[in-house]
This record gives structure tokens, C-alpha cells and sequence, in this order.
């Protein structure tokens, strides 16, 4: 992960006394297990380039962690992209530039404004190139974001954002240093008031005006007890119709309907819950009347853990049949998961690369035989309601279908196999966009 500052015109050479480093000297330090160093590949009267680099240690990364034995470690970004973990780490580094303060014959230059080219990446984030460029373009930036070369590259998530304009070096690196965090939305350390603070110090001059001030207020403080506390905050009033109800999390709703269709179904006796996550929907199938037996199947260590904990909260419950939490996993034949009543895959195939998915299918309607198969998955269109436009749902989404998608992939499924299938919706349903969750029940039989 890495940034760099390209600065031209006369007197570029001043830049290396507003940061305080020598282009003589190259700078190495480590800061709290990472190693941070910067370097000049330019430097003369006329342009100057630095580049800060970060090289975090991945042991470092996850030691003394509470998920020290989940899998994600492996398959995490921390290493590469550019995060709030990076800024933390590179503002040592920066800060006699970030807060104004070389050697006093320099003051004067701490305002001066530079022609400048500012790139930094990976960074990986759920928001659009436009929203990306909204960000930066009130502080008078043009804006290019650019992509890896990968196979997958229209795909991934991961961009590459050079912005360019005129600016102080201050001003410059006091942007990146409140946005970047914004783009990447994952804080990677503890949240106290600290972060307010420097969410106002680094937001001085130019946050107050800007258009998104609420949308970076909320993703760089995140907790509404954060949030409230700072200046940029604007109180939002709202009273409440004592007649209106709350509604209903569309979570609930998908559970509620998807315990619906199994009192529905003749054979319920045995049911599986394939990618249960922490178990919220096993526990409750465990009191659905009829079932005898229910499968939890999860990859990740650390979800079980919880869903085992919240199996156990309810164990004296009368009538609750206790879910079995197994390891496992879509992409791997499971000779347990063969002949059962119900499988069901709650919100599970979005994250799933579409490519694999017939593979997936198969292996669920051609080896493992459930007398019925129970799929939700998100409406893309119903995405604009949300005020997302075309962005997915959530980041680590892999794909997004319309109606008319799901129904097309869920119609060819069925044809292959001996099931026949429905469609329904989920959640409050809008004329134009449908329900936000669209359901696809398999029930086998004659084709």
C-alpha cells in the first residue's frame, strides 16, 4: 500500500522541507510492526516526487487477535490496500506537513499552493467511480480511477485514484487523510472521541462546505454516539406519527417467510441451513413444528462459535430442537447433507463468484436430492430505493440479478434436474421495482 505526492513548478524542491525529509537520506521506520519508508525517485528545482510505503507484517496483523483462528485472515486485504490502517500508520511520517509546522524560514510555503498529482491504491470500497470522484472534486481536484490488470478486474472492488489540481501540501494530505478512510468505510482500530478530533482538525477549511459533509461524517466516525459529538453533525429532527409502527428489519422478514414456506411443505422433518453464517435462521427453525432435525453448516470457525452460543441460550426452550453446527462448505461434497427434506441458502449465492454456481447447483439438486430447496437472494432493482443506483448491496457481494435474471438462472436449474419451481417475493413491494428479496422454492418431482 502506498502513496505518492508529485509536485511541479518553481521552488518544487521546498516540499522536501515541508514534509521534514531529507532526499538524501531515505526514511525507514517502524511504526507499530509495519515498516514505513519514503523516497524521492524525483527531485529537482522544478518537480519532486516522494512516495510513502507501508509493509505491514502479516503474522503482526492477526496476533493476539480474538479471530486468531478464522480462515479470512488467509483471504483478508490489510496487507495491500490502502485503509484507514494505512493512514494511521504513514501520519507520523507526515506530520510536520499535516499539521503546518517546518522549520520557521518554510511558514511561509505551508500555504503556498502547487500544481500537484496525488495517487494512492489499492483501495477497495462499495462506492461508485462518480461517488469516489464526488468526493474529491469540491476541493477543485480532477479525478481518474483506474483498475488493476486482472482477469477480474471489472469485478473487483479494488481501484486505483490519482487526483490532480492545484494545493498546499497541507491541504492535499489533509484530504487524503480523512477520505481515504471514507472510500475504504472499515475502520481497523479502536473508535474513541481521538477520531473526532481529528476529523475536525483535518476537515478545518474545507469539510464545513462540502456537499457529502454528512455522508463522510457518518462513514468516518461510524457510531451515532461519535457522530453526535462532532461539529459537522447536523441534527436531524423527527416526531414520529404515534399511529405509525416501526417496520419490520427485512432480515426478519426473509425468516418469517422462509419458515412460511416450510409449514407449507409435506417433508420437513430434516433441514439444512447451508452457509448459516452465526446460526440466526437455524435457531429459529429450531421451533418450527415438525422439524426433527437441523444441519448448521458454516466455513468460518468464528460464526459457529457464535451460532453454537446462541443454540445454547435457548436450549431449555420447550419445543426447540437444537441445531447441529458443522463445518463446511458449498464448493465440497458433504455425504451429510445427502436425502434431507429442506436445504436451504438464506442470502448466500451473492457471494458466491457466478461462474461457480452451476457447479453448486448440481452438486445441491444432483448429488445431494432435498425434497425441497429454498433460495432468497437480493433484487438489484429494488437497490435504487436504497439510494445505491446500480452499486451491490453490500461490498463482498459478487453479483447482483433483476427479476428477470433470477428467474432465467433459477427456470434453467429446474430444468436439469427433476424439480419444479416457484418464485415469490419478500419485504414491502414497490410498483415499479418489486420486492427488495426474490425467493426461489425447488420442490422435486416429475419433470
Amino acid at each position: 500500500m502506498q502513496l505518492s505526492l508529485t509536485v511541479r513548478g518553481s521552488s518544487a524542491d521546498v516540499v522536501s522541507y515541508l514534509i521534514a525529509k531529507n532526499p538524501n537520506n531515505p526514511y525507514e521506520r517502524d511504526e507499530k510492526g509495519f515498516k514505513v519508508r519514503l523516497v524521492y525517485p524525483i527531485f529537482n528545482k522544478e518537480e519532486v516526487q516522494f512516495i510513502i510505503y507501508v509493509k505491514p507484517d502479516p503474522i503482526d496483523l492477526v496476533r493476539n487477535s480474538s479471530d486468531l483462528f478464522d480462515i479470512t485472515h488467509y483471504i483478508n486485504d490489510r496487507e495491500f490496500a490502502v485503509s484507514s490502517l494505512f493512514i494511521t500508520t504513514i501520519r507520523k511520517a507526515l506530520g510536520t506537513a499535516l499539521n503546518g509546522k517546518p522549520d520557521e524560514a518554510y511558514l511561509p510555503w505551508v500555504e503556498h499552493t502547487f500544481d500537484m498529482e496525488l495517487s494512492f491504491g489499492p483501495v477497495s470500497t462499495d462506492l461508485q467511480d462518480q461517488e469516489i470522484a464526488d468526493l474529491f472534486e469540491p476541493m477543485g481536484y480532477k479525478v481518474e480511477i483506474e483498475r488493476g490488470e486482472s482477469a477480474i478486474r471489472e469485478k473487483s472492488s479494488a481501484r486505483f485514484v490519482t487526483i490532480s489540481g492545484r494545493q498546499s501540501v497541507q491541504n492535499a494530505l489533509k484530504h487524503v487523510s480523512i477520505l481515504i478512510p471514507v472510500i475504504d468505510n472499515y475502520k481497523h482500530y479502536f473508535l474513541d472521541e481521538r477520531e473526532v478530533e481529528k476529523l475536525e482538525r483535518y476537515g478545518e477549511g474545507w469539510l464545513e462546505t462540502h456537499p457529502l459533509k454528512q455522508m463522510i461524517v457518518k462513514r468516518a466516525l461510524r457510531f451515532n454516539a461519535l457522530i453526535s459529538q462532532s461539529k459537522y453533525h447536523e441534527k436531524q429532527h423527527y416526531i414520529r406519527n404515534r399511529e405509525e409502527s416501526p417496520k419490520t428489519r427485512l432480515n426478519d422478514l426473509r425468516y418469517e417467510e422462509i419458515l412460511n414456506v416450510i409449514r407449507t411443505l409435506p417433508q420437513r422433518e430434516t433441514i439444512v441451513d447451508l452457509g448459516a453464517g452465526e446460526g440466526r435462521l437455524s435457531v429459529q427453525l429450531g421451533f418450527a413444528e415438525g422439524v426433527k432435525e437441523i444441519l448448521s453448516i458454516e466455513p468460518s470457525n468464528k460464526s459457529r462459535i457464535k451460532a453454537i452460543e446462541r443454540f445454547e441460550q435457548v436450549i431449555d426452550k420447550e419445543g426447540y430442537v437444537q441445531p447441529q453446527s458443522l463445518a463446511g462448505s458449498l464448493f465440497y461434497f458433504d455425504s451429510r447433507l445427502q436425502n434431507k427434506d429442506i436445504i436451504i441458502l438464506c442470502e448466500v449465492i451473492e457471494h458466491i463468484d457466478e461462474d461457480r454456481l452451476p457447479k453448486i447447483v448440481d452438486t445441491i439438486l444432483g448429488d445431494y436430492l432435498p425434497k425441497s430447496l429454498i433460495v432468497t437472494t437480493p433484487n438489484q432493482e429494488y437497490n435504487v430505493l436504497y439510494d445505491m443506483d446500480e452499486a451491490m448491496r453490500h461490498d463482498d457481494h459478487r453479483f447482483e440479478w433483476t427479476r428477470a435474471e433470477f428467474a432465467q438462472h433459477v427456470e434453467a436449474w429446474a430444468q436439469n434436474y427433476p424439480y419444479q419451481v416457484s418464485i415469490q417475493g419478500i419485504g414491502e413491494e414497490h410498483p415499479i421495482y418489486g420486492h427488495p428479496t426474490q425467493m426461489a422454492i425447488f420442490r422435486k418431482g416429475e419433470v
